[in-house]
């Protein structure tokens, strides 16, 4: 069985979702993100692009899972999972029938059942289909900050595995570093960083990279079309590195075949911003403040036209379509408390369209109980390739 933690680590994670549960007067989740999969039993698939459902109550009955055939082994053999049932595909099938049998065979009619709404894992007609099965049956509340919130303080096993993740971060950037340069391809740069990543025991990250040079540089996501690198360019590179799902973030805005004054300007403004954000993340204090001190830094050396509303987000064990775990955002005015074990991902970036010129600086941290912990082993610096 390939458990990536220890069935105590599961236990726990379970009895503490059974008792927010209790907290909130719930009788059941409903269950469809797959990183709560994943969290509270170790299952992994992407099986969740079609309807499927783990069924958590509050008392001791067992955890069910609802999916398609494709998923029942991997369901035994990824998770802790024993109570598997099966829904088969056919023309006009409602799987929302089938869980709804589930939930009476667990005595749930009448009760208040949570649900993750806020999942990739529920598309919009699977949702008007399950509220057509259970009208009157049962009364659904929203509950997807549940497992997440579960989600957002990382235990020491996770936090070895971000720890892992950072270190095929580092691999993937200066591999793709050493790549780039005047004339480079930007598909043989992005190949060489996922090379750094897999060849190190990684996983393929759930999305990206974002990369991109001349005025792809400018872009905050990925897009089609891999360029040549012109003699004097700039190349934006945005990635995570996954392990065991866990991801770590880096950001960095070179400069191709020569420096420019403008330029490093940005990056010296930048590298201010990117430090008064890190100072800023302390446990105790409300996230809200990282993004402060990223909008004073740039607002005070004239740059504040050209950054970002929000500096960044938390990171965790996630799937496709995104490596970004959130909520929380990091935006001014977040109240959200920081507390010691939570992983975020902190960016400073400027986007100066009129120069057509862009800079950016992003690493990964640990709130812990004094200042924070950069897992990147790789100094921010003015880099100039080739």
């Amino acid at each position: 069985m390939a458990l990536h933690f220890e069935r105590e680590e599961f236990a726990r994670r379970i009895a503490n979702a059974k008792k927010s549960l209790t907290a909130q007067n719930l009788s059941a989740l409903l269950v469809f993100a797959q990183e709560s999969h994943y969290y509270l039993t170790g299952y992994d698939t992407s099986g969740y692009v079609f309807f499927q459902c783990l069924v958590l109550t509050a008392d001791e009955q067992p955890i069910t899972l609802l999916t398609r055939r494709p998923d029942l082994e991997q369901a035994h053999r990824t998770s802790i999972i024993e109570d598997v049932r099966i829904w088969y595909d056919r023309e006009g099938v409602n799987p929302s029938d089938d869980l709804k049998e589930i939930l009476r065979e667990k005595g749930l009619a009448g009760e208040r059942v949570g649900i993750e709404l806020d999942s990739y894992g529920l598309r919009a007609h699977h949702y008007i289909q399950l509220k057509d099965s259970l009208d009157g049956f049962c009364h659904l509340e929203d509950a997807s900050s549940l497992v997440r919130s579960l989600r957002l303080v990382k235990s020491p096993p996770e936090i070895a595995y971000v720890r892992k993740a950072a270190e095929l971060a580092d691999n993937s950037l200066l591999a793709m570093l050493d790549t780039a340069g005047p004339n480079a391809f930007e598909g043989d740069i992005s190949a060489a960083g996922q090379a750094a990543i897999l060849s190190g025991g990684g996983d393929p990250p759930p999305s990206g990279p974002v990369l991109g040079s001349g005025e792809r540089a400018l872009l905050i996501r990925s897009a089609t079309g891999y360029r040549d690198l012109d003699p004097v360019d700039q190349l934006t590179l945005e990635f995570a590195a996954s392990y065991r799902h866990y991801c770590a973030c880096l950001m960095r805005t070179v400069a191709i075949g020569t420096d420019r004054a403008k330029h490093r300007e940005m990056f010296d403004v930048t590298q201010d911003a990117i430090a008064a954000m890190t100072d800023a993340a302390r446990p105790g204090r409300p996230l809200g403040e990282i993004d402060d001190a990223h909008r004073r830094v740039y607002d005070e050396t004239g740059y504040g036209d050209f950054r970002m509303a929000a500096c960044g987000y938390s990171l965790g064990a996630s799937f496709r379509p995104t490596w970004m775990d959130v909520p929380p955002m990091l935006y001014s005015g977040n109240p959200l408390i920081a507390q010691p074990g939570m992983v975020l991902f902190l960016h400073a970036i400027l986007i100066d369209s009129s120069a057509e010129l862009a800079m950016s600086l992003g690493h990964t941290i640990v709130v812990t109980d004094a200042e924070a912990d950069i897992l990147s082993r790789l100094q921010p610096e003015y880099t100039v390739c080739g």
